[in-house]
């Protein structure tokens, strides 16, 4: 029936099932277990009429022109440049931190003595992470990173993480770094936005095609088997191509133990009133057991005297209990996934992709920019 086959209906499993049914005219069946596309992008109106996002926000950066230009076949854009505060000492800093942050947080002259040290040692407008800051002798820039560590990353990573920033792999932490600069914009890439009608409707439209069928509300285990180094569809032997982008310890029924996610809860709340904060995002790293509030009309504005927040709450990953939403990388967790990726190569017409299956923290326009690079090498 089909030779394609693609698990997910995220950003990834749409844009490979888009491809195959454009580019090869192929038939392609898409199976997702949620009864929803679009993955943890999936976004819709509430009861006051706003665009919310149900996994929590999802702003679009790029440096990628050809990722931009891809997307915007299937969507218009509202141009967005998020902008992120912190509560600190009860006071609201911009986040990442910068010569601005610094400004608010130290005296006069501290701050003048902090931004010289720093600009001697990097580039204006360069981003350079707390853990390497902290490395450095110089004393100006150390009562920084001291007081920067304590009140911004320790506790905010603890709630995330679970973790303190020095267990997490260099290329979580330097997620949120420390700006050489006044630029206070959460991102710097070229392209930022969100699409005009939400993500839901943009993948939608990716995946509105003849050559694509779709399957939700049914997980892949329900139609298909892996055993004997192959897969078998509804009980025959698939001999097609599979692009997986769910987790790839559930697809091998854990044959190595489950691979360590953080989850979040969020609980939304719609408030009787035109605006509840300044920036769409106010981080909380040492209050609350909460890590930040989410206001959905600076992402999606709309004229409505209610407004509706999210708030998000870090837990644990329970298989069957939540959901998966950040892979926690240490070392042991990366060898775990090496053996599935190493297990994965016996079966020959099976591709991973995407967050889940490649155990990765892949950005959105990353996911993207991979699923294309993945089509042209091993679907052409």
């Amino acid at each position: 029936m089909f030779n394609y086959i693609v698990v997910g209906a995220g950003l990834a499993g749409s844009v490979m099932a888009e491809r195959i049914a454009t580019q090869l005219n192929e038939t392609v069946l898409v199976v997702d277990k949620r009864n929803q596309i679009a993955g943890n992008c999936f976004d819709e109106k509430d009861d006051n009429g706003i665009i919310i996002h149900k996994y929590g926000p999802h702003l679009f950066h790029t440096d990628n022109e050809d990722v931009w230009k891809y997307l915007s076949r299937f969507t218009s854009w509202r141009y967005y440049q998020h902008r992120v505060l912190a509560e600190i000492d009860g006071r609201k800093i911009v986040i990442p931190l910068n010569f601005n942050s610094i400004d608010d947080l130290f005296s006069k002259g501290v701050s003048e003595k902090l931004q010289e040290s720093l600009l001697s040692r990097f580039q204006m407008n360069s981003r350079v992470s707390i853990l390497e800051l902290k490395r450095l002798q110089d004393p100006n820039i150390q009562l920084f990173t001291d007081f920067a560590y304590e009140k911004v990353f320790l506790n905010y990573t603890m709630k995330q993480w679970g973790l303190k920033p020095e267990q997490i792999q260099p290329q979580v932490t330097a997620r949120v770094p420390i700006v050489i600069g006044r630029d206070d914009r959460y991102f710097q890439d070229k392209f930022q936005g969100v699409p005009i009608l939400g993500y839901t409707k943009m993948i939608q439209n990716i995946l509105k095609h003849r050559n694509i069928k779709l399957l939700l509300n049914t997980d892949f285990k329900e139609i298909a088997q892996v055993r004997n180094n192959h897969i078998y569809f509804l009980g025959k032997k698939f001999k097609g191509k599979i692009i997986y982008t769910g987790a790839i310890d559930e697809l091998f029924d854990y044959k190595v133990g489950v691979l360590p996610y953080r989850s979040l809860r969020i609980d939304f709340h719609s408030l009787p009133q035109g605006l509840y904060q300044n920036t769409a995002t106010v981080n909380y790293p040492n209050n609350y057991e909460f890590t930040r509030i989410t206001e959905y009309k600076h992402i999606h504005p709309v004229s409505s005297d209610k407004t509706t927040i999210s708030l998000e709450y870090p837990q644990q990953f329970e298989h069957e209990k939540n959901e998966r939403f950040y892979p926690v990388f240490t070392e042991d967790s990366k060898r775990q996934y090496k053996r599935y990726f190493t297990y994965s190569k016996r079966f020959k017409n099976l591709h991973l992709l995407g967050r889940l299956a490649e155990y990765e923290y892949f950005d959105m326009d990353d996911v993207i920019s991979r699923a294309l690079k993945i089509f042209k090498e091993t679907m052409i």
